[in-house]
């Protein structure tokens, strides 16, 4: 029978708990209760809090005399994590469902993101209709938003706790069963925004007929740290950065910023990459009215109602040429950068919004000039090679994707099982 386990603070969260476990089991699965909670111990848990405060080289009673809710929080999310872990090494975990509220969802999520891609994981949070980053992080967690507080059973917490527990125990019954159809292929990871699409899904056709697997990861922040913790996981073992925009929200301060490691973790884990410039030539926020007032003066784009763009500067290119070349010599494996000299993005090109070539002349100027002479870098001038429309920016060209494609293949194929 397959198996859900429960994570929460019972302390605060029993009746709820209590009742998750009755629907869960009469869903037609086994479950297994983790007590995270701090002030008090549960008879009804199967893994107590003194357990889980052990795990963490923690005593559950000092920690709640010491009356430090961070630190007692901390503690127990280091010990439910380690749980966790084990019972899934031991293969008594098929699924995991938490609910809470902030403190409970950081105990539960944090758990959740130390299992496996793929293993299901859903969390019921007062907190999954607002910024549910710092809970999902860079894993396949759920999220489903709890309504009203988790503050006993009503008239609204019983239905969704009620569809949560089948939730759950539906993905647990399907996971015990999994077997894949899909024959295991090597794995390469491409970046792709609205601008690139032509560009990505090009690429991902040419090499899919060459024999890989291509995952393609929005890069919204989420989706760049998505594809480098694969990449630190041994799943990718080569890339296609054709989309660096993440970068340009870290320098100038947009909201899809993916940290200031961002096109690192290929260079230091030696995995062949091809890389290039997609939509460089923005920066990104939500809705209009979200846009910081210091920016007011500047050329803005409205995506769609809830994304407005922002061209770079030419300063900004500058520097964000620098920071690339910096990045890039340090990778220990094969590299090849390709320079677009039609544009970096679909907008980007005469008569469009985001049309600059100085700017666009300032990244490229800067790039090549801090970049390690062994790179190759391959720059290509759309029109000697194709003949386009408009339409035909950079990153429509077939062009180039397939000669992108190839030189993939070169540096991957020594990694093909």
């Amino acid at each position: 029978m397959a198996t859900v386990v429960l994570v929460g603070t019972l302390d605060t969260k029993g009746g709820e708990y209590a009742f998750l476990r009755e629907r869960v089991g009469a869903a037609g699965c086994d479950v297994i209760l983790v007590d995270a909670g701090i002030t008090a111990v549960s008879s009804e848990a199967d893994v107590s809090a003194d357990e889980v405060a052990a795990a963490a080289d923690e005593d559950r009673s000092a920690l709640a005399a010491a009356n430090d809710r961070g630190s007692a929080v901390a503690a127990m999310t280091r010990g439910a994590t380690v749980v966790v872990k084990r019972l899934h090494d031991e293969g008594r975990l098929d699924a995991i469902l938490g609910i809470g509220g902030s403190g409970g969802s950081s105990i539960v999520s944090t758990a959740m993101q130390a299992l496996p891609i793929g293993v299901p994981k859903l969390l019921v949070s007062t907190m999954a209709s607002g910024d549910t980053s710092p809970y999902v992080g860079t894993s396949d967690i759920a999220m489903m938003y709890s309504v009203v507080d988790v503050a006993g059973i009503n008239g609204i917490s019983e239905r969704i706790l009620t569809n949560a527990a089948a939730a759950a125990a539906g993905m647990a019954i399907t996971a015990a069963g999994f077997s894949s159809t899909i024959t295991p292929k090597p794995l390469i990871g491409a970046t792709m925004f609205g601008v690139t699409t032509p560009c990505v899904t090009t690429a991902r056709e040419r090499l899919e007929a060459l024999g890989y697997e291509v995952l393609v990861f929005h890069a919204t922040g989420t989706g760049g740290r998505s594809m480098e913790a694969l990449m630190q996981a041994g799943f990718i073992t080569g890339a296609l950065d054709v989309t660096t925009t993440e970068l340009v929200d870290e320098l100038v301060g947009g909201v899809l910023s993916a940290g200031p490691e961002r096109l690192e973790a290929a260079g230091s884990l030696g995995i062949p990459q091809v890389v290039s410039l997609g939509a460089l030539d923005m920066c990104n926020f939500g809705p209009r009215e979200t846009v910081p007032d210091r920016f007011e003066d500047r050329n803005l784009y409205i995506h769609n109602p809830t994304v407005t763009l922002m061209r770079t500067t030419q300063e900004e290119c500058a520097e964000l040429g620098r920071i690339i070349a910096r990045k890039l010599n340090s990778a220990m494996g094969p590299l090849t950068l390709f320079i677009p000299l039609g544009g970096v993005s679909m907008i980007d090109v005469p008569d469009a919004p985001f049309y600059d070539p100085a700017a666009d002349a300032a990244l490229v100027e800067e790039l090549k000039a801090g970049l390690r002479p062994d790179i190759e870098v391959v720059e290509m001038a759309l029109d000697e090679l194709f003949e386009t429309t408009r339409s035909g920016a950079i990153y429509d060209a077939k062009t180039l994707i397939l000669v992108q494609a190839l030189m993939l293949r070169e540096t991957t194929e020594r990694k093909a099982p």
